[in-house]
């Protein structure tokens, strides 16, 4: 009787472990079940969404499927394409805010700050070489960090490559005003910016040249307004002034710059005919000081002439003095001797 006892008490636990084991076992079932359902659940919405703003760039243009397409036809996998396209989407938000944040002043919309430079330099050279060194502008890549290039296309326009610490900027100027060892204006405008600029050049004494310099700056793009806050394109204008006060204070002095004067942007004297005046100036001074040399040594030879006039009617005058004295002295000795 015990050991069937014993026997059933066994078969009651196994069946009781054996329930909770199978308790459990639909226990874990549901659980993952509802994970599961979970999982589908989000990834329901996640697919609903993507298809929604489908649907939406699709109705806007189709700005987002174009370039998805674009990059699944350049061999990207399907996937890539809709990541890469989403990331560059939220590139152009970013960038897009950060316009609005750096480029709009207060009070106008849309309005970026301009850079005002303003440099005054003293050069040891005679003005006309100061001014002749300024206007080889080719020669500007050879001795300032800013210039990488230059090339003239005529007498009034130029195209300018420039950096500016790690930007690259082209610009293409236009001389407005351009006087002969005086004054050139000029206005330049590029993809990332314009400028106004004028350079005076003033005699302080024959071999010493003040140089002043004053340009307007006014930024356009992301990069250019946001590092225009740190004056960075006043900085590389004030270090290359330097090297061109440098460059000329150890130059060969005779150089040939571009003495043609332009007004309104119009040439109206050449290179060849401003010269050739300068030239003619030069001899009409020359003749006139040989002319004023001629005129004193006439001057000198009737002056001494004067003198010499003058002199002769004195000693006359003293000779005839001594002779009416002698002529008394014996009149007197006459009359002694009479008495």
């Amino acid at each position: 009787m015990a050991d069937t006892k014993t026997d059933t008490d066994k078969g009651d636990a196994k069946e009781q472990a054996g329930s909770g084991l199978e308790a459990l076992r639909e226990e874990l079932v549901d659980f993952l079940g509802a994970q599961a359902e979970h999982l589908v659940e989000k990834t329901g919405e996640r697919l609903t969404d993507l298809t929604q703003q489908l649907l939406d760039s699709a109705e806007n243009g189709g700005g987002f499927l174009t370039g998805v397409g674009s990059r699944i036809l350049k061999g990207e996998s399907p996937l890539k394409a809709l990541v890469s396209q989403k990331a560059g989407d939220v590139k152009d938000k970013v960038v897009e805010g950060a316009k609005s944040l750096f480029g709009k002043s207060k009070g106008k919309s849309g309005s970026a700050k301009v850079t005002n430079i303003i440099e005054v330099l003293d050069i040891g050279v005679p003005l006309r070489d100061a001014y002749n060194h300024w206007t080889q502008y080719d020669e500007f890549s050879g001795f300032t960090k800013g210039v990488q290039s230059v090339s003239q296309g005529d007498e009034v326009t130029s195209d300018w490559n420039l950096k500016v610490g790690p930007s690259k900027r082209s610009y293409k100027a236009t001389t407005q005003t351009q006087i002969p060892d005086d004054r050139i204006v000029w206005t330049s405008e590029g993809a990332k910016g314009t400028t106004s600029g004028c350079v005076t050049f003033h005699e302080i004494a024959p071999s010493l040249t003040r140089i002043v310099l004053v340009v307007v700056y006014s930024p356009a793009g992301f990069f250019e307004k946001t590092g225009n806050i740190w004056r960075a394109q006043g900085r590389r204008l004030r270090l290359d002034f330097k090297n061109f006060q440098r460059y000329v204070s150890f130059a060969d002095p005779d150089v040939e710059g571009w003495r043609g004067e332009i007004r309104d942007g119009e040439v109206v004297r050449t290179h060849e005919e401003v010269v050739e005046e300068e030239q003619q100036e030069e001899g009409e001074e020359g003749e006139e000081g040989e002319e004023g040399e001629g005129d004193e040594e006439e001057y000198e030879d009737e002056y001494d002439d004067e003198e010499e006039d003058d002199e002769a009617p004195d000693e006359e005058g003293e000779y005839e003095d001594e002779g009416g004295e002698g002529d008394e002295e014996e009149e007197d000795e006459e009359d002694e001797e009479e008495r």
